[in-house]
């Protein structure tokens, strides 16, 4: 889903009264629906920790926007609540896995004054619910540091052997910029750097995540895949537009069954087929799931480097007037990108629209990339390898 950046309030509680503050105040001793209720957490200290479980799972679903929809017969949905509900649903039905939920809302008001926490966060372990807590999101350097914070404190000892899985659910993560992603504090800002960084934190020293999936549109650019792939073997991604609903997580459910045989390429396989055929079967527009071996497409992702970072610089240098020239495409419409090894490591699966321009593009590489659609010839070709 493509994040609007045109919503959203100050995250800064309004100036009030003295008076107001202490019948506020007063107000808050009394309710029962104040922030800072105890929260429900049964896990044992670190020291006391259980060892490892075979599956490993993190979510984080982004719920802090525009993100109602409405399916075939007209009924509404909010995306990330159905996405939370997925994630619950997964977490109920592995009996062998720890299940991380980090749930990321708007921030609100408590009588209009007293903010409350913005994130909430939900722990599974051996299909059970063993903590349940709110938290601040603001609390770091980094967008992540509180998910990695609670997520380190949990989090099962020894992970060798397990199998570990990451999946974001939300809008388009920008790659330059990034102020106002979140709807309710537009002044923050979340990139794919910032989501690279959490990655850092969830893995730390320990190896990669199996398998990340990016619930997003325009997840699979070269930048993207490589600064997250850095964290991960196998990236599921959608170069394309796509609904944060819209990747099937059923495949999610009994691990112990779907990937007891730890084949991590097969289950991505399956996986974004599942993915594919729901959204064929939803939606009109065009449908582009891509399946990344990261150890694979390294070669073609060191060979467009340069030109795709020039490209990033320019979109940063972009004035409001001349981002109207700017458009997403395949990179394989670019021939500084139309490399041999485009395709190495890249699974792709792909429908074009039923409708549009684009009706009767017959493939797509999997590779999404900037271009100018420059008023001038002149403009396209110094703009050749860079955003053409």
């Amino acid at each position: 889903m493509r994040n609007p950046h045109s919503r959203g309030v100050s995250c800064a509680p309004a100036p009030i009264s003295i008076v107001s503050l202490c019948c506020a105040a007063f107000a808050v001793s009394l309710s029962s629906c104040s922030a800072d209720l105890p929260a429900q957490r049964d896990a044992p200290p670190a020291q006391e920790r259980a060892p490892a479980a075979p599956y490993s799972i993190v979510f984080v679903i982004h719920g802090d926007g525009d993100y109602l929809y409405h399916d075939t017969s007209g009924s509404e949905y909010t995306a990330d609540e159905e996405a939370l509900a997925g994630a619950k649903r997964i977490a109920e039905r592995n009996p062998r896995a720890e299940v991380f939920i980090f749930h990321q809302i708007p921030r609100k008001h408590f009588l209009f004054f007293f903010p409350v926490r913005d994130g909430e966060f939900y722990y599974y372990r051996n299909g059970r619910l063993v903590a349940n807590e709110s938290y601040w999101r603001d609390q770091g350097q980094s967008p992540l540091d509180p998910e990695v914070g609670l997520y380190r404190h949990f989090r099962a000892n020894n992970q060798r052997g397990t199998v570990r899985l990451f999946l974001y659910c939300g809008h388009e993560i920008p790659e330059v910029g990034g102020a106002g992603y979140d709807a309710s504090c537009p002044d923050r800002t979340f990139t794919v750097g910032d989501l690279a960084d959490g990655l850092r934190g969830f893995t730390g020293d320990s190896a990669r995540f199996d398998l990340m999936v990016l619930s997003t549109c325009f997840g699979s650019t070269p930048y993207s895949i490589g600064a997250l792939g850095l964290f991960a073997r196998y990236i599921i991604a959608s170069p394309d537009n796509l609904h944060l609903s819209y990747f099937d997580l059923h495949s999610l459910e009994r691990l112990d069954l779907g990937l007891q045989d730890g084949d991590v390429p097969s289950f991505a396989h399956r996986f974004a087929h599942q993915s594919f055929d729901r959204l064929t079967r939803e939606v009109q527009t065009a449908v582009s799931v891509a399946v990344f071996d990261v150890e694979r497409v390294q070669e073609f992702l060191h060979s467009v480097h340069g030109a795709y970072d020039h490209a990033l610089a320019a979109l940063n240098n972009e004035t409001q007037s001349s981002m109207a020239r700017i458009e997403r495409c395949d990179c394989a419409e670019i021939p500084a990108f139309a490399l041999p090894t485009m395709n190495e490591g890249v699974e792709v699966l792909y429908r074009p629209a039923r409708f549009g321009r684009s009706k009767n593009k017959p493939s797509h590489s999997g590779w999404e990339c900037w271009r100018d659609r420059g008023p001038t010839a002149e403009t396209s070709a110094i703009t050749g390898a860079v955003l053409k």
